[in-house]
């Protein structure tokens, strides 16, 4: 092989790493109230979560911190799949979330991935007296 060919597909093969770079992380900020739960309720509670996804790894990491609510939160989970407007089952369990802030992470089955990346997972905290959800977020790229 001559010295030119050698050189031309070095190049092309720098050039085809070069385009084909890692998957960037995706960074969202989710806000979280009572008018967004599903009936929607009067809490005075507010929240943020502020959530990183990793789609190369499908890595889920979140930092959950709250406010306000009508008592002690009881749990918090990512539920999908489902719009804003709708409920849906718990998809992703936020360990520790009886205490504000919960930071943890997991990792995303193909159609948990999917379900994020279409808009389709929210995020509540629940209490006693909102059993349901006191407050909730849907997880939406901004």
């Amino acid at each position: 092989m001559s010295n030119t060919k050698i050189m031309l597909a070095t190049l092309a093969l720098g050039a085809a790493f070069a385009f084909s770079g890692p998957a960037v992380a995706e960074k969202m900020t989710i806000m979280l109230d009572g008018a967004s739960e599903v009936p929607p309720n009067t809490s005075p509670g507010k929240g943020t979560a502020d959530v990183d996804y990793d789609p190369a790894t499908k890595k889920l990491s979140w930092k959950l911190t709250y406010s306000g609510l009508t008592g002690p939160a009881t749990a918090a989970h990512f539920h999908g799949p489902a719009e804003a407007g709708k409920n849906a089952g718990v998809a992703v369990a936020i360990p520790g979330a009886t205490s504000s802030p919960a930071e943890g992470s997991a990792t995303l089955t193909d159609a948990q991935a999917a379900d994020l990346t279409g808009g389709k997972l929210y995020i509540n905290v629940h209490t006693a007296a909102n059993p349901g959800g006191e407050i909730r977020g849907q997880v939406v790229k901004k």
